[in-house]
């Protein structure tokens, strides 16, 4: 079992979140990289977020991005 390509793009859509407030979300511009963008739409359509190009974090998508962060952190720590 190993990631795909779109599921590590949808991960770094998930690290661009800042978890330390709700009232923050993203947006993925139209001139962004079309990888990113995919994800970010996918995203949506899992219901991770509340909009097709970023907004907020769902509660789905909350926890998916606690998950996200706290494991790059493990995996980058030392």
């Amino acid at each position: 079992m190993s990631y795909s390509t779109d599921n590590i793009a949808e991960l770094d859509v998930l690290l661009l979140y800042d978890l330390s407030t709700s009232q923050e979300g993203i947006k993925i511009h139209k001139s962004a990289d079309t990888n990113k963008i995919a994800a970010a739409e996918r995203l949506f359509d899992k219901g991770f977020i509340t909009q097709v190009d970023g907004g907020y974090l769902t509660s789905l998508g909350r926890e998916a991005a606690e998950h996200t962060q706290f494991l790059y952190t493990m995996l980058n720590a030392g």
